[in-house]
């Protein structure tokens, strides 16, 4: 009989090799100035394990997102509007 480990997929995520190494989402939601509402969901999420329960944290997190992508868009524009102008 063989005790041969199954051959499947190799989608296992790396062991972090440092523990200053963080999550890319993390970097970006917390970098967005959303991260508090994205912690009140996560808080939501492990008490009621159902989203539907936390629909006001969803919809805040939702809401903070938005307005930082609209920030960012209009940042984006102004910055490309100076440089045409510049050239």
């Amino acid at each position: 009989m063989s005790t041969s480990v199954p051959q499947g997929h190799n989608w296992a995520r790396k062991v972090k090799e440092d523990a200053d190494d963080e999550d890319p989402l993390d970097q970006l939601i917390s970098r967005s100035g959303c991260a508090a509402s994205h912690f009140a969901l996560q808080e939501c999420m492990a008490q009621h394990q159902d989203w539907r329960q936390c629909q006001p944290q969803v919809q805040a997190f939702r809401d903070c997102m938005s307005e930082q992508q609209a920030k960012r868009r209009e940042e984006l524009q102004k910055r490309k509007e100076q440089a045409s102008a510049h050239c």
